[in-house]
């Protein structure tokens, strides 16, 4: 099924996950993937990727991108430069190689983000026909433009996946809440949260992976949710991660963005594919929260962070 997958972006968040569970996608990307994966990968140039030409592949999961919002949301370019430009430069080449090489793609799959519902008019759960707001900061415009850019390309069947609040382990400092929050307890400082209020639908990337490639032979082209269709508060995640960790985490109750309860409904992606998520809440926290504090030494991202 994935024999013929390529991997765009392997060296970020999700794709070291997607290629650990499924060592026969080829990576592409500027940056070498983690050492411990068994993939082949390939050193791309997305200004140019001639390099491909000769390679045989019909199936595309493309990963470049920022999802760092508190940078994108201080202004100017940024969101454009990397959630928009380089899928407009990875399209143009497919269709090229599609119009005038004859070289099929049976689906590509594009990323964005269940923060473009309207947090003031969604109904739970939010299904796929519901209403958008992607005005209210840089950082949505920029998803919000990258889904309409995908309808310049009929020839390449595009499924475009909003993704619910995604965790999973990461050596990367990351703006998530799961991460940040993990990051802050193994740290020799007090670990702070700005809210437990919001209530989400939190999703294991290992369920996400698995979702994502089974979307690759989807019948299907267009928008998706891709959640648990569970809704569990922050407050949760926090009293999971002191239990773990044996440590306090204060709550700062600071004003925070984007939805306040938000659940998606799932049934498209369980239609199409009948994926069914893996992993508790509790489950995918402890699995997460262990392999970071195996991380911990080797990263220090509190030393990072106060660089």
């Amino acid at each position: 099924m994935t024999g013929k997958t390529v991997l765009f972006g392997g060296s970020g968040f999700l794709g070291p996950i997607i290629l650990e569970k499924y060592p026969e996608i080829l990576s592409l990307g500027r940056s070498q993937i983690p050492k411990n994966l068994k993939n082949k990968h390939i050193n791309i140039n997305i200004e140019d990727l001639s390099s491909l030409d000769n390679l045989d592949f019909d199936r595309v999961i493309f990963l470049i991108g920022n999802s760092n919002h508190h940078q994108i949301n201080k202004g100017g370019t940024m969101g454009i430069d990397y959630n928009v430009l380089p899928l407009k430069k990875a399209l143009d080449y497919l269709k090229k190689r599609i119009v005038k090489e004859n070289k099929s793609i049976k689906k590509f799959i594009a990323f964005s983000g269940a923060l473009v519902y309207d947090w003031d008019k969604i109904k739970l759960p939010v299904n796929e026909t519901q209403p958008i707001n992607p005005y209210k900061n840089d950082y949505l415009f920029s998803k919000y433009m990258a889904e309409e850019l995908t309808k310049c390309y009929p020839e390449i069947p595009i499924i475009n996946i909003r993704l619910c609040n995604i965790y999973g382990p990461t050596k990367l400092i990351r703006p998530d809440f799961v991460p940040t929050l993990i990051q802050n307890t193994l740290s020799p400082n007090q670990a702070e949260v700005w809210s437990t209020k919001p209530e989400r639908d939190f999703i294991y990337a290992k369920d996400a992976a698995e979702a994502i490639v089974l979307l690759l032979e989807a019948d299907y082209t267009g928008l998706i949710n891709l959640g648990t269709g569970t809704m569990r508060s922050c407050g949760e995640v926090v009293k999971i991660i002191e239990k773990l960790s044996g440590k306090k985490a204060k709550d700062l109750d600071v004003p925070v963005s984007g939805q306040m309860k938000f659940v998606a409904d799932n049934s498209l992606v369980r239609k199409l594919t009948g994926w069914v998520p893996k992993y508790s809440l509790e489950e995918g926290l402890t699995e997460t929260y262990n392999t970071m504090k195996e991380y911990a030494e080797e990263c220090k991202w509190w030393e990072k962070k106060e660089n």
